[in-house]
Order: structure tokens, then sequence, then C-alpha cells
């Protein structure tokens, strides 16, 4: 999770941070329950927030400002003569532009479109998003990865002895969509070579399950359970929405030393060399070669594990990436000045 504070006041920044969604409504979404008086709640906040910004020189936005509301309230609320910038990493204009209902798509599938093209800058998480954002007009993009703090996932020193366990972490929408489908495969796999599996995140749409370890997701117990794990999964369909990922559970998996088998689907093909950090799968078949390679070898663990840490510290850590995103937003801050 990037905490951007320390970066952007060496730019020469002065951050006041406003989330939309306020932990309470975190843990309501993570334990499977609607949070829809949150969510009124969060867009009023929003709309104090930007009444008090109309002095800032830039508005950093991650997606949109009020979502589900139309382009036209939009554009109304924004402070006039500030410019904004906007961050994405997920596909969220898929949310509307592929919506099941043709009102939602004819009202809002070209609304962040609307507001790229507004933007002074975008940065995007992957390539996916980035040519989103060029076709939808917008005058500056810029690919920023995703990454995390190396410092807080690191490699954990293990003591050896317990079977070797496949873990996962993400939310209860992100398990039904892409590890429901693979979870007999991963059963068996694991129940053949005596590992374990555990999940984190996914409490309430796996409950069921007696395969599987489950654990809730809070920011202060997530590295020490993937820190648990020997192994991180990461499962995709191949569609428009998975594409739009940008990997954060595979960059937290390897920050902390583990082997990853993932799908190559978007950016996980870029962040996985194959055989060196990881293995690409597929088919139920390459899933469970993948798996059962990794967990008979505690070895290639080892070295796999070593070397997506690396990766990590080189690539996608805030370390190396934090300077360089406050320098981009201090440039658009001084133009707006000027």
């Amino acid at each position: 999770m990037y905490q951007p504070d320390a970066n952007l006041r060496a730019a020469g920044l002065q951050p006041d941070m406003h989330p939309l969604f306020d932990d309470a409504y975190l843990r309501s979404i993570y334990a499977g329950r609607t949070a829809g008086g949150a969510t009124l709640a969060a867009l009023w906040r929003r709309l104090v927030d930007l009444g008090q910004a109309r002095h800032a020189d830039l508005l950093w936005i991650e997606a949109e400002l009020l979502p589900w509301l139309p382009w036209a309230i939009e554009r109304a609320v924004l402070p006039r003569g500030v410019r904004y910038a906007l961050d994405y990493d997920d596909a969220v204009f898929h949310r509307y532009d592929l919506h099941r209902l043709g009102p939602v798509r004819r009202l809002l599938g070209r609304k962040l479109d609307h507001m790229m093209a507004g933007s002074a800058l975008v940065t995007a998480g992957n390539s996916y998003l980035a040519d989103r954002a060029i076709r939808a007009g917008a005058r500056r993009v810029e690919i920023v990865p995703t990454v995390v703090d190396t410092g807080i996932y690191c490699p954990a020193v293990r003591t050896g002895g317990d079977a070797p366990c496949i873990g996962w972490i993400g939310s209860p929408s992100t398990w039904t969509d892409y590890m429901a489908p693979m979870l007999p495969t991963l059963i068996e796999t694991a129940s053949r070579s005596g590992a374990r599996l555990m999940t984190v995140g996914a409490v309430r749409a796996a409950a069921s399950n007696p395969w599987l370890e489950q654990r809730d997701w809070s920011e202060e117990t997530e590295v020490g359970c993937i820190q648990e794990m020997d192994i991180g999964v990461m499962p995709l369909d191949d569609s428009p929405w998975a594409r739009g990922k940008c990997g954060y559970k595979l960059i937290q998996y390897m920050a902390c030393g583990l082997p990853v088998v993932a799908s190559p689907v978007g950016v996980n093909a870029e962040i996985i060399e194959h055989g060196v950090n990881g293995i690409l799968a597929t088919t139920h078949e390459e899933w469970d070669a993948a798996l059962t390679t990794l967990l008979r070898d505690p070895d290639l663990r080892w070295r796999m594990g070593a070397a997506g840490r690396r990766k990590v510290e080189e690539a996608y850590s805030l370390h190396v990436w934090g300077p360089r995103l406050a320098a981009l937003l201090a440039d658009v801050a001084d133009r707006a000045r000027q």
C-alpha cells in the first residue's frame, strides 16, 4: 500500500489526504456486508472536501470523485480552475462500460474517458490502463506500477517442519471470480502433496470449505499472513477487467520472498519471469504441474522466491517509485502555479 506523504513533501508539495472510504467501510466489504449508509456518508464527506479544495494547486484523484454518479455531476463539483491528476490501478471504467444494464452503460460508460480527457496527468498501473487513457484523449499519460514498501513486505525467518502452504490474498469478490473456479484443482494438488491451503480476505465467500485455513484481512496482519505462505497464487480469467489488474498480489508475495504461480493475463506476464521467479500456468493441468513441482522442491521455492524479491526491490518498490511519482505530481503542480 503506497504511503506517499514523505515523498511528496520531499518534492516540495504539501499533501492533504482525504480518502473516500474509511476503515469501517473496508471492514464491512471484507466481511461480506453491504455498506449503503457508509457510501452515502462518504459521498457527502467528499463534497465537503471538494468545497475546501478550491485553493489547491492540484487535485490528485484515485479513479473518480463520485462513484456511480455521471460525468455532468462530477464536472460540476470539480473546483473551478484547479488542475487534477488521475491514478488508475484497476480497469474501473469497465465497471460502467461493460455493465450488464444498458442504462448504466449509456449513462456512465464514457464517464472516466471524459475525466481522463480533462486531466493534467493520468498515472496508470499498466499499459492496458494507459492505452485507455491515451484513447480517451488524456494530454499526459505515465505508467507507474503498483509498489510496496520493501521494508515492511519482506521475507520472514522460517523454522521449517510445517506442511508447505499454498496461499492467496484478496477480496471476497476476487475470490468468487478467480479463485473459486480453481479450488478443486488446488485442493487435489494440496491433498496429494500434503500441503495446506490458506486464504486471506475471502472468509464469507469461502466459509463452507473445510480444506481452507481462512484468515480475516486487516492491514495490520496481512504481511504476517503472507509470510506464513510458501507459494503465492494469482489465478485470473482472460477478461477485460482482469487485463486491467496491476499484479498487486504477486508483488506482495514476491516482496516476502515467495515463488508465485499465476495466470499469464495482463501485467502478470511482465512481473513473472517464467521459470525464474515464478511459473505462468493457464490450464488446470499446468497449475497442478507447477504447484506440484514447487511443493516437492524447497530449494527451487527458495531460489524463485529470492529472484522475486530482487525484482520487487528493483522495479516495484516504494523506494524506487515514490520519488518518481512525487516528481511527476510536483511538475504538474508547478505548471499550474505558472
